[in-house]
């Protein structure tokens, strides 16, 4: 039994720059993704860091600007533009009282909206529970009555048709080895280079250099 919605949710985008140079097509990109999600984006939330911050990926106060602008605009999701952390990720919706969901997620979330065949159920399916298996510890009693979203969905579910549950909560997956799903991840999540694409692999449109 899925829940329906008869409008995408709502979300503040967060775009971090680490490097003087600051692409907007990268920020564009972004956007164009959380479009392709069905999402609305209500704020984007921009900044700049030499590295990540080991708490919240942000810097504290860039952090407290977030959780200010969900609660202004009512969004229902964070989406990040960059890989997480287990820990940055709880620690956000902590203090955000709401689902953060970073680029990985947000790509599969895609993936998983549009399986059809039998094999690519399967292949979100197994790439959900990876992802899972990393973030089983979490302090969700601000989110026990929020069903469905970005996200939750499982294979093959639209941003109409959502799960009720949270053990359909994505990353990007190992298994995405044919054609158009492919590419390598280059680091780890933490650090100055951190990898918007840690374990797993994408291609074509959402190939990063």
């Amino acid at each position: 039994m899925f829940d329906r919605y008869d409008a995408g949710e709502q979300a503040v985008l967060v775009h971090i720059y680490f490097s003087q140079d600051k692409d907007m097509e990268d920020l564009q990109e972004f956007e164009s993704l959380v479009s392709s999600a069905g999402v609305e984006a209500m704020q984007v939330i921009t900044g700049s860091r030499k590295a990540p911050h080991p708490k919240y990926f942000v810097g504290e106060g860039k952090a407290v600007e977030i959780a200010d602008a969900v609660k202004a605009t009512g969004a229902s999701v964070v989406l990040f533009d960059h890989a997480l952390s287990p820990a940055q990720e709880r620690n956000l919706e902590a203090l955000c009282e709401c689902r953060v969901i970073d680029r990985t997620g947000l790509i599969l979330d895609i993936f998983a909206q549009r399986a059809r065949t039998h094999e690519g159920k399967l292949q979100v399916e197994l790439a959900q529970l990876r992802h899972l298996a990393t973030r089983l510890v979490r302090g969700w009693t601000h989110l026990e009555r929020q069903k469905g979203g970005i996200g939750l969905r499982g294979p093959g579910e639209t941003q109409l048709e959502t799960r009720p549950s949270f053990a359909a909560w994505p990353n990007y997956p190992d298994p995405f080895t044919s054609g158009t799903c492919r590419e390598t991840a280059r680091t780890g999540a933490s650090g100055a280079n951190q990898s918007r694409y840690p374990d797993g692999v994408a291609g074509g449109l959402y190939q990063r250099r």
